[in-house]
């Protein structure tokens, strides 16, 4: 496979309201669809907000794929385009875990990765690393702090990734980023396309966190906006390079 474009779904979810993220994201994959995207990418934790068990809770957290993902996956089929999705799940171990799933053109639920460095306190670290084969290219997934030091995109890297994705909740400020993405594209020497989100949660606001598209440790692309955007680009899946020259951006109010 050569050319493709990809959508980030750069988001403003509003944290425990999980129907009204639910509802934002199923318009933005179809706005994406719309565009002909064949990958979309959703923040991390997309799905819940990244500070939602203050107000919500976990006892709503499902193993999965829940029904809703299920019917994701069924509407996935029609408009023949693949998401990495941010989402909670309830591991078969009891244990809760931040999640990005990935369903492909047909529907199926494909694989997953569990976030390795866990910060929050209602979630588990998980324990499998290993790049996703998605349209016949191996797959790094690094769930935001996930990039905060080498060790697990270098892991992904020699396991055979070949682009590394940064779903991600990451806003600046105090503990905010400070070049991890670049640096993990510098010593991997992979691609790195940082798909972040907007607004605010309890105690980190997003205003100004960027969504990026980095190689060789060079941003290429970046975007950040105070309202939801789908920011579609194109790529060359054989020679991992950037084929636009600015994102095309469509904005939901």
């Amino acid at each position: 496979m050569g050319k493709i474009k990809i959508a980030l779904l750069h988001l403003l979810p509003i944290a425990g309201d999980v129907e009204h993220n639910q509802k934002l994201i199923e318009q933005a994959i179809h706005i994406a669809s719309n565009n002909n995207a064949e990958w979309i990418i959703t923040p991390e934790l997309c799905v819940s907000g990244l500070q939602f068990n203050h107000k919500v809770g976990t006892g709503w957290i499902n193993k999965q794929p829940d029904d809703w993902m299920n019917n994701l996956g069924r509407k996935l089929k029609n408009l023949k385009s693949t998401v990495f999705l941010g989402c909670p799940e309830k591991g078969s171990d009891g244990e809760l875990y931040n999640s990005v799933f990935v369903i492909d053109k047909k529907g199926h639920l494909i694989g997953k990765q569990r976030k390795i460095s866990v910060i929050d306190d209602w979630s588990a670290s998980g324990e499998v690393l290993e790049p996703i084969k998605t349209d016949n290219v191996e797959v790094g997934i690094m769930i935001c702090a996930d990039a905060y030091n080498k060790d697990i995109a270098c892991t992904l890297s020699e396991k055979g990734a070949e682009i590394l994705l940064a779903p991600s909740s990451w806003g600046p400020g105090l503990h905010g980023p400070e070049g991890e993405w670049e640096q993990r594209s510098l010593e991997t020497g992979l691609p790195v396309i940082v798909c972040n989100r907007t607004g605010e949660d309890e105690t980190v606001r997003f205003w100004d966190a960027e969504s990026m598209i980095i190689k060789n440790g060079v941003p290429l692309l970046a975007h950040k906006s105070k309202q939801s955007a789908i920011l579609t680009f194109e790529w060359d899946l054989q020679s991992m390079d950037l084929l636009s020259t600015h994102f095309d951006i469509d904005y939901i109010k």
